[in-house]
């Protein structure tokens, strides 16, 4: 099962309708990659840093209008949280903390003294403990709590959220071993894949090259577990901290109050800081609430991260104090629909031309929000992933109103020359995308392509309909709306289980497009074992190129967010990964 479906269908499915409120428009200041100190203005945070400042004391209050998939970091994968488990979990590499599209979405050392070491081929890799880290009881911590924290992950039942990477790619016995919470008196051996030589040492044997294991082990599933302390599941109500904050206490779905922890070295991890005197979590906060809180300044950050609704987006925009607090980024996100190679007559190339021609851009845009929502697309991945390289096989920016003849031309190609039928899903409970797929069945209708539009709940979209090729092809639905965001920034992350091969599955299928051309599965492969960055950049341009010829993925909007800043808050910078403000290193004035 790829990571895809659970990054998709778990956090796609809560939070996308809150993630694409945006807005457009200009920086006031911006820098290069590297961002800039004191920056201020409307999008001052996107490159640079607003308020920079190591005081310490004061309370963050963040509100979410929803909760964590789990407080335990070996269990979540919301990116919000993500995020937010860095404040007290630390796991073997992490992203750098500094500004831009392109430094913040660098993997650098966490608990580990370096990335990883390659060997056998990218068949093996070791990583060293930083010396000295503790736990907030001040009990040290230790390679084998490395191999123990991802060991529990392994056991869905228990721990059900989160990737699934370590199952797929260790070696040894990892295709059947239970995880430890079963049958613990019996002492079960671990995984045999994971080895630890010393305290300081562990090394992980896959079952074949994986170039980005250094992405894998950046997720919060190799923060230090100790065995003696794990609750299983209600390890997240205290789980042990090598950050620099540590639990004081946490209500499930109500608060949590993370305060700072007293073992913690700033050594152990330089892209985090220990500013904020408390930290507390308001959980299942409504919205509009949440917003109207941010602008008051009774509380600092929204946690979701997605940006805020629709009347707190009017407000600011019309307000230049209130828009000189805000920034505007992409969010790492994408909104796109997918076309169906197997559907007739879409196993036709010349006929998914003809749409990807036809599509009037502008209109999409419009209904998805306008500049609001997103920025025109063209390519299939967003620029915020490494190798993203803008190109414009099918007039989006040309032509964004739609290029008539081209799809025409296409028609009479594929043998349609007067059109065809076709069915379109889209989720009827998301506004954003009814509206789109009006828009895009009128447009398809300017060159006789008919297409009817098939609404479903969000809830089962991709569990019982879009994600069952069986289902797709018995009800003829050429095209699929769908979202995405990349679990690591580059082309594997982003795009493996969209258009690889070998993640067609038969259910909660997330290559909807049924895309398996040779082709690009090859590059996939190649680029599991690229030995450079310069490599990896050319295979995923590569891709990128390649599926777009492939005319089985039609770019919507890279979707932007509209955040707002109150001006009580230090250190405020975005993250380019996690797509939202960095809460590592936020303070109070």
């Amino acid at each position: 099962m790829s990571r895809r479906k659970i990054t998709v269908l778990s956090a796609v499915g809560a939070t996308a309708a809150l993630a694409l409120a945006a807005c457009g428009g200009g920086s006031s200041t911006t820098t290069g990659g590297g961002g800039s100190s004191g920056a201020s203005g409307f999008n001052a945070a996107v490159n640079g840093v607003v308020n920079p400042s190591s005081h310490k004391g004061g309370t963050i209050i963040f509100d979410n209008s929803s909760g964590p998939d789990s407080a335990d970091a070996g269990n979540t994968y919301y990116a919000f949280n993500l995020n937010f488990t860095r404040l007290y979990a630390t796991p073997l590499t992490t992203y750098k903390r500094c500004p831009g599209y392109t430094c913040g979405n660098n993997v650098v050392p966490g608990l580990a003294t370096a990335l990883g070491t390659p060997s056998d081929g990218g068949k093996v890799w070791t990583y060293h403990l930083k010396s000295g880290v503790k736990y907030e009881d001040g009990t040290p911590v230790t390679s084998q709590d490395v191999k123990y924290a991802v060991e529990r992950t392994f056991d869905r039942t228990v721990l059900p959220n989160g990737p699934s990477y370590f199952a797929s790619l260790l070696g040894g016995n990892a295709a059947t071993y239970p995880g430890p919470f079963k049958n613990r008196s019996k002492n079960i051996m671990g995984l045999t894949a994971i080895t630890t030589p010393d305290p300081s040492t562990v090394v992980f044997k896959l079952k074949q090259p994986f170039a980005d294991f250094n992405y894998v082990v950046a997720f919060p599933q190799t923060a230090p577990v100790p065995p003696s302390k794990d609750k299983g599941t209600n390890y997240q109500l205290h789980p042990m901290s090598t950050g620099p904050y540590k639990f004081a206490s946490y209500q499930l779905n109500k608060q949590m109050t993370p305060v700072p922890n007293p073992q913690w070295n700033p050594t152990w991890n330089p892209q985090v800081k220990q500013l904020a005197s408390k930290i507390i979590v308001n959980l299942n906060v409504n919205a509009n609430d949440i917003d109207n809180r941010l602008l008051a300044g009774d509380i600092q950050v929204d946690q979701a991260g997605s940006g805020v609704q629709a009347a707190a987006r009017a407000r600011i925009l019309s307000s230049n104090t209130l828009k000189a607090n805000a920034d505007n980024p992409l969010a790492g996100f994408m909104w796109f629909y997918y076309i169906n190679t197997k559907v007739p007559p879409l196993n036709n190339i010349h006929c998914r031309m003809a749409i990807e021609f036809a599509a009037n851009k502008t209109n999409l845009q419009t209904a998805y929000g306008g500049p609001v929502g997103g920025a025109i697309a063209s390519t299939a991945m967003p620029p915020t992933v490494k190798g993203y390289s803008k190109f414009d096989l099918y007039h989006a920016y040309t032509k964004p109103g739609g290029d008539t003849a081209a799809a025409k031309q296409q028609l009479t190609m594929c043998g349609h020359p007067s059109g065809f039928n076709m069915n379109i899903a889209f989720r009827s409970d998301r506004p954003r995308e009814v509206a789109s797929s009006t828009a895009l069945q009128a447009s398809l209708a300017t060159v006789g392509i008919k297409a009817n539009l098939k609404g479903f709940t969000a809830a089962n979209y991709y569990g019982n309909f879009a994600g069952v090729p069986n289902y797709m092809h018995s009800h003829d639905i050429g095209m699929a709306a769908g979202g995405w965001a990349p679990d690591w920034p580059n082309a594997y992350g982003w795009g493996w289980a969209l258009f690889d091969g070998g993640s067609i599955v038969p259910a909660g299928n997330t290559n909807i497009a049924e895309l398996n051309d040779p082709a690009v599965n090859k590059l996939f492969v190649q680029l599991e074992s690229a030995t450079s960055p310069a490599a990896s950049l050319s295979i995923s341009k590569q891709i990128d190129l390649a599926v777009m010829k492939d005319a089985v993925f039609l770019p919507g909007v890279y979707v932007k967010s509209l955040l707002y800043r109150p001006p009580s808050l230090t250190n405020v910078t975005f993250n380019a990964y996690y797509g939202m403000y960095d809460y590592g290193v936020l303070g109070m004035k």
